[in-house]
């Protein structure tokens, strides 16, 4: 079915005005005087058959050709209609029978007012003795058109609606059955798409399933090689110094790959593609967009830079990007930020200090419990993995975020190996030494199991 009225929605019209003009043509050929260019109806019926021609394809060309008729009947310049083929007129209500089945809503609706338009003088034209003597219908009323016209007026004006009437109802119902077909189409396309979000949905929560099974396998276990490199570094006594730069060289490439594997985690997109992770050189635009967005920023830095990781850049400029979201959110616009970089230390040091909202200040007595969220464990969790550490809450009247990601450590002599097996004292060794807090956080039982697992192992 749809076919076929795909092919009638293009070939109707022309087709039906083909049908209208021969048939007219074979029921007035006895009537036509010999000629057809003699006949009084031919230039009613060319104009009718070119309205419905072109209703499908130029709806307001046939609007056109119907209003030239009229126009020139009422201005005598074209033969009136006689009781012999008056119904030429109804061309124009199958022309406006395609028009609603075809056109847009606005074209439509002008085409149905000048169809009732122009039925209205299509009525005068057939009752007024001046054009058209009553087409036969009624007697001659050489006295004038008023008592015709009151009489029959409304008779005729109702019944040239009704056919057109009945036309525009069949072009309307050939649209919404359409319409309707476009719509099951629709929504067979949105079920269908459905579908495939789902699915898509499903491939994604398990890429993202197994990319956090995989960082957390990596982790646990770079984290052990870490922490066992460190631990046997430290417990051996007598070893050459070779063996140790290669413990800790063990301890560093760990702690690196941890940080990159989780920088690739987090950069590699659905479509397999690695998107480009933010640097500290981005921290710049970073500031001056949150500028933008009505933050008080006082940026400041002090002592020379250092090259850091790029995992470690990376965290750098998540924290600190947090750190400006949560004093616009928290704050809002206006808030006052102070962000100081300081390079002097073992590593990076980053102050970020935001003032509280006078909500937070007035709230319950704890302005850090209305700062607390998923932002700070974010940071520190960022911080961790980067190899440093991270601490936040307020202070006064303002909410502090330090961070720091070391860029170095002190190298241990053979003396101060010594001391720290003299002493089983670890945790002063992590401080002394800037171990990084994998290894800052085991205890000295955690260190003994540690020399016996190696001790069996050997």
């Amino acid at each position: 079915m749809e076919p076929v009225l795909k092919y009638v929605r293009r070939w109707g019209a022309p087709v039906t005005a083909a049908i209208f003009f021969s048939l007219w043509c074979v029921a007035e050929a006895g009537r036509m005087g010999g000629s057809w260019l003699t006949w009084s109806g031919n230039w009613p019926l060319v104009l009718m058959t070119l309205a419905i021609a072109t209703a499908a394809w130029k709806p307001l060309v046939s609007l056109g050709f119907t209003v030239a008729l009229l126009a020139g009947q009422l201005s005598h310049a074209l033969p009136p209609m006689y009781s012999n083929h008056w119904a030429i007129y109804l061309g124009s209500f199958v022309s406006l029978g395609f028009m609603l089945w075809t056109a847009p809503a606005r074209l439509r609706y002008i085409a149905a007012g000048t169809n009732v338009v122009a039925a209205a003088i299509m009525a005068f034209l057939m009752l007024s003795w001046r054009y058209g003597d009553g087409v036969g219908w009624y007697r001659p009323a050489y006295a004038g058109d008023r008592w015709m016209l009151q009489d029959y007026g409304w008779q005729l004006f109702a019944l040239l609606l009704l056919i057109a009437g009945a036309c525009a109802a069949a072009g309307l119902l050939l649209a919404l059955y359409q319409e309707r077909g476009s719509l099951f189409r629709a929504r067979e396309l949105a079920q269908s798409s459905l579908k495939e979000t789902e699915i898509d949905l499903i491939v994604e929560q398990e890429r993202t399933r197994i990319a956090r099974d995989l960082h957390d396998v990596l982790a646990h276990s770079l984290a052990v090689i870490a922490a066992q490199a460190d631990g046997t570094r430290y417990l051996s006594k007598d070893q050459p110094k070779a063996v140790l730069n290669a413990l800790d060289t063990i301890a560093r490439s760990a702690r690196s790959a941890l940080v990159d594997a989780q920088r690739v985690i987090e950069g590699v997109r659905d479509d397999g593609m690695v998107t480009p992770q933010p640097r500290l050189s981005d921290i710049k635009a970073l500031i001056e967009g949150m500028q933008r967005g009505s933050l008080t920023i006082h940026a400041s830095e002090s002592g020379p830079p250092v090259e850091l990781s790029t995992g470690q850049q990376m965290a750098v400029f998540r924290i600190v990007q947090e750190c400006l979201t949560n004093a616009l959110k928290h704050g809002g616009r206006g808030t006052e930020v102070r962000l100081h970089i300081d390079w002097s230390g073992p590593g990076l040091t980053l102050h970020v200090a935001s003032v509280l909202a006078g909500a937070d200040q007035a709230g319950d007595g704890n302005p850090a419990r209305t700062r607390t969220g998923r932002g700070i464990p974010g940071m520190r969790e960022r911080a961790h993995m980067a190899g440093g550490w991270m601490t936040a809450g307020p202070d006064g009247d303002h909410f502090r975020v330090t961070v720091l990601i070391p860029y170095g450590r002190r190298e241990a002599s053979p003396g101060d190996l010594a001391d720290v097996a003299a002493t089983g004292d670890f945790a002063a060794a992590a401080e002394r030494f800037q171990i990084q807090p994998i290894l800052a956080g085991i205890s000295l039982p955690r260190a003994a199991m540690l020399e016996r697992d190696a001790g069996h192992r050997g």
